[in-house]
This record gives C-alpha cells, sequence and structure tokens, in this order.
C-alpha cells in the first residue's frame, strides 16, 4: 500500500482558495461563477477527492448531457501537464476499479464518483450521492437539481455549481441568490481580474472571437466567455432577445375565470411532454400557465388538467398526434375520450414556426412564477453548435428546451382566439366559479 496525499502534485490556483477553505470547513452549498479556462472543473474534481478520501459515500459529477461526458470529463487531458485530468484528480494509487463503459471510479476506501447528465437525472438508480459537481450548470437542465436536491438534504450531502454565465437564466439566479443566503458560498470571477489571461491574450482572443463571428457576435461572446456579463445577446439563442425586450410583461398574470384556457402540447413520445395555458385578454395573450411531465401517461395529464381550476376551449396538438403511437391509440384520440376537444395542426416547417414564435412573443403577457419553467427554455432554445464547422447549424438543438420550445411554437401557428362554447366536458356558456373541461 502506497501513502497517497489528496490532492495528489496538485496545487490550487490563488483564487481556488477561498472556495476550498469553505468546502473543507463543511461548507454544503457553492457557485463557482468562473470565467472561460479558470479551472473550475479541476478545483472541483479536486474537492471531490478530498471529499471521497474523507467520507465514504458516492459522488457524481454532472454535465448538462451525458455524450458530452466522456469528452469533456473521463478523456480530457490538462494541456499543461499532457495527463488525464481524472488521473491527476484520482490517482490510480487509490483506486479499487475504472469502469471505462459507465465512467465510473471505484475506490479503496469504498467511495465511488461517476459521471451523470441531467439530461437523464431520472433515470439514474442506485444509492443517491452524498456529493455532487454541477458542470457548466448554465446549460443544464435545471430540473436535474430540483429532482437531487431532496437526496442531499437528507443525507447532510454537498452541492457544488460551476460555469459561466449564458444570460439572466437559472444559473445567474441562483448565484444572486447565494450571494445573499446564509449556507451558501460565491465567488465570481471575471478575466480581467484572475491573472489566468495577458492583457495581450485577452486582445488576441476578441481580435478571434471578431474574426470568426462578426463584430456583434464576437464581443458578444467574448463579453459572456470571459467576463460573465449576462446582458450580451446569447449567439445562437432564438428567443433569448425578443424576451429581453419584453421582460415588462413577465409578471403576475392571474387566471381569468371568465375567459376560456387553450392549451398548447408538445407530445414526448419516450420523452418529456410540454403543455402551455393562455387566455385571450383584448389584445393580450395571457399565458397563465406551464406544465412539463416525463414517463406518464396521456390519462395522467387528463387527470392533472382537471385538478387545476381552469376551463378549457380547446387542446392545440402537433401534426402527430393523430397517429396511433401510444397503446394502439393517437393521442388525439386519447384526449378526446377524457372529454377534451382537440385539434391537430398541420406540418409546418420549423423554421417558419420559429419566426411564427417570434411574432407571436410580443403579444404574450408571461406568469413569472407559473411559467418560470417554460421560459428558461425559451430563453436557452439555441441553434446547434458544429464543432468541425465552428458554426452553427441550421437547426436547433434538441435539448431539455426543445420541448417547451416546441409546444409554444405550435402555440404560435395554430393559435385563434376562442369563439362559441367551451370545449369538452361539460360544454356551454362560460359561468364564473364553474370549472368546464
Amino acid at each position: 500500500m502506497v501513502d497517497i496525499r489528496i490532492p495528489y502534485n496538485w496545487e490550487p490556483r490563488k483564487y481556488q482558495l477561498p472556495f476550498l477553505s469553505y468546502m473543507s470547513g463543511g461548507g454544503k452549498r457553492a457557485v463557482l461563477k468562473y470565467h472561460r479556462r479558470a479551472g473550475k472543473d479541476e478545483v472541483c474534481l479536486q474537492w471531490t477527492a478530498i471529499s471521497a478520501m474523507t467520507k465514504v459515500a458516492n459522488y457524481w459529477h454532472c454535465l448538462p448531457e451525458y455524450s458530452q461526458a466522456r469528452k469533456a470529463i473521463w478523456e480530457a487531458v490538462n494541456p499543461h501537464t499532457g495527463k488525464k485530468r481524472i488521473d491527476e484528480a484520482f490517482p490510480r494509487e487509490i483506486r479499487k476499479n475504472t469502469r471505462n463503459d459507465e465512467m465510473t471510479i471505484g475506490f479503496r476506501n469504498g467511495s465511488t464518483w461517476r459521471l451523470v447528465g441531467s439530461d437523464r437525472y431520472d433515470s439514474l438508480v442506485g444509492a443517491p450521492p452524498y456529493g455532487i459537481v454541477f458542470s457548466e450548470y448554465a446549460l443544464s437542465d435545471p430540473a436535474a437539481w430540483d429532482y437531487m436536491r431532496p437526496m442531499l438534504t437528507e443525507n447532510g450531502g454537498w452541492a457544488v455549481f460551476n460555469s459561466t454565465v449564458r444570460g439572466r437564466n437559472h444559473f445567474w439566479k441562483l448565484a444572486e441568490f447565494a450571494e445573499k443566503a446564509n449556507g451558501w458560498f460565491s465567488q465570481s470571477l471575471s478575466a480581467d481580474s484572475s491573472g489566468v489571461f495577458s492583457q495581450e491574450q485577452l486582445d488576441n482572443e476578441l481580435a478571434e472571437m471578431i474574426a470568426l463571428h462578426g463584430p456583434e457576435e464576437g464581443e458578444a461572446r467574448f463579453r459572456q466567455e470571459y467576463f460573465n456579463d449576462p446582458d450580451v445577446a446569447l449567439p445562437g439563442a432564438y428567443y433569448a432577445a425578443t424576451i429581453g425586450r419584453i421582460s415588462a410583461q413577465i409578471t403576475q398574470v392571474p387566471y381569468d375565470t371568465s375567459l376560456p384556457v387553450i392549451t398548447a402540447w408538445d407530445i414526448g413520445y419516450g420523452d418529456s411532454t410540454a403543455i402551455w395555458f393562455v387566455q385571450q385578454s383584448g389584445g393580450r395573450i395571457h399565458v397563465i400557465d406551464y406544465l412539463e411531465q416525463n414517463g406518464v401517461s396521456i390519462e395522467w395529464y387528463a387527470k392533472r388538467l382537471r385538478e387545476l381550476p381552469y376551463a378549457y376551449y380547446e387542446a392545440i396538438l402537433p401534426h402527430d398526434a393523430g397517429n396511433g403511437h401510444i397503446n394502439g391509440a393517437s393521442v388525439q384520440s386519447q384526449l378526446e375520450a377524457q372529454g377534451f376537444r382537440t385539434r391537430v395542426l398541420d406540418r409546418e416547417r420549423i423554421d417558419h414556426g420559429i419566426q411564427a414564435a417570434r411574432s407571436f412573443l410580443p403579444r404574450c403577457w408571461f406568469d413569472e412564477d407559473k411559467t418560470a419553467r417554460g421560459l428558461t427554455c425559451l430563453r436557452e432554445y439555441h441553434r446547434e453548435w458544429d464543432d468541425k464547422l465552428k458554426k452553427f447549424k441550421d437547426q436547433p438543438k434538441h435539448d431539455f428546451t426543445s420541448h417547451a420550445a416546441d409546444a409554444f411554437r405550435y402555440l404560435a401557428i395554430g393559435y385563434r382566439a376562442p369563439s362559441g362554447a367551451i370545449g369538452g366536458i361539460g360544454s356551454g356558456p362560460l359561468r364564473r366559479g364553474l370549472k368546464v373541461v
């Protein structure tokens, strides 16, 4: 048995010491708002190694997508040392086994460490973790933390969130909360104060980004990646700029019992289903609610909609909702069997739907609390990046934002003002205080 001191052959950077001191002193929640190349994953891996050797438990390192984990962490090499990141943090002398297929490491003292993805958080099985690192949390599905939080609350475990900012999304909000909350550590680091880059290097980086992406997008990327600027235009985002312009329309929007509710659905076959709830008041579209769930039946959604205090006019469904996908029956027929009036849209090109959504958004007033998840998805919805060609592709990236964005696209394409009776069970004139579905 060889004695190994953890961290092994690693010296933290000066600005990383406050984080390590906080966690070593028993800290449970930390947010690292670091600029690009500031070593946020490196310090998190080193802290995990310390914790794993101190307390026998399970530890997770969560990437935005599981498919990223192998390239970003498991096979990543430190360019300064030529060694793999995981070998630096977890030297082989302390390991019992290394599972390449599962990207899992078992340690001699009984602790385990594994790579996971926020896109597959609800499929994780086995013993819960004691410590979780959320890497690039600004790009992660925030529902993963909602799912994992009770585990750490119950066992007294810790969570660290690291990222550069991507607009004023869930990571930025969490960092703002952490700066003021008791029991949280928060650190913000920009490239002009960390000492990682010289001014000449930063100037060259800005010049290269402008050459590659143009003046506006190049500077926006530079400000975002190196200075954690939340107010620059998000590269590749479809709706973020429009939502920023209508920020005053994100407020409290109560349900009006005198007006019918239209729902717009994106149907998930094997993944999430997303539903927007809207009413029309004069020329305004009131977006009063949003629902998203994974792995449940159409009967579950019908029951959930009945539990809400809304009187429904119709459900706008995507073009394939009339096909027999689920148990041989179409989504349309199942909803109609539950008493809901439906309307299935014709197939439309995605780019046409995105333009329709951009035009529709300024008409919308969103309830800030009830549609928070949906708004996060709309802000983050973006074109897919081609890493080989170093440019955005023409199609959206499919990730946790897609379901909400698709449902909103169907709403924008298919919306028409209600007229006549309320649809579904109990059809007839809408009366205040009467729930009709």
